[in-house]
């Protein structure tokens, strides 16, 4: 048994040095690209932005915010049907002062002819989206079963 533990620990201590190696990271847990690391690590700031016009596009939300520092990402979300915005999206910045400053300027200010409301967006949640969990004992046999 103590055998197998060693040639287990010989193996994945080689598995991570070559994951190192061949990544160029010094972790041992791949994370991706070094971009989606800012997000991860909370360098960046998302801004949450609502009260969007159907019509406003990606681009056109990226240009409005990009005067107040350096947006790293714009997400407007669509309708997968009507296949026009939902009228909300997000915006990443690359430090939380622009944000700051971002909010600061555009929140309650007119964008495409609606009034937006801009405010830091929340995380993310998991969401399984399955079945909820069975809570307590199972339920005693009936006399019919």
């Amino acid at each position: 048994m103590a055998a197998c533990r060693r040639i287990s620990k010989t193996i994945f201590s080689n598995i991570n040095i070559i994951s190192r190696s061949s990544t160029g990271y010094q972790s041992s847990s791949s994370f991706g690209p070094p971009s989606s690391l800012i997000t991860r690590r909370g360098i960046a700031s998302r801004l949450y932005v609502a009260g969007l016009s159907f019509y406003t596009t990606e681009k056109a939300l990226l240009d409005a915010f990009s005067q107040y520092g350096q947006v790293v990402e714009a997400n407007v979300l669509m309708d997968k049907v009507s296949s026009r915005s939902k009228g909300f999206g997000f915006i990443t910045y690359a430090s939380a002062e622009e944000a700051e400053k971002a909010i600061a300027e555009m929140d309650g200010k007119t964008l495409h002819g609606r009034i937006i409301t801009v405010e830091l967006a929340k995380p993310r949640t998991k969401n399984t989206g399955g079945m909820p969990i069975a809570r307590g004992p199972p339920e005693p046999p009936t006399e019919n079963q």
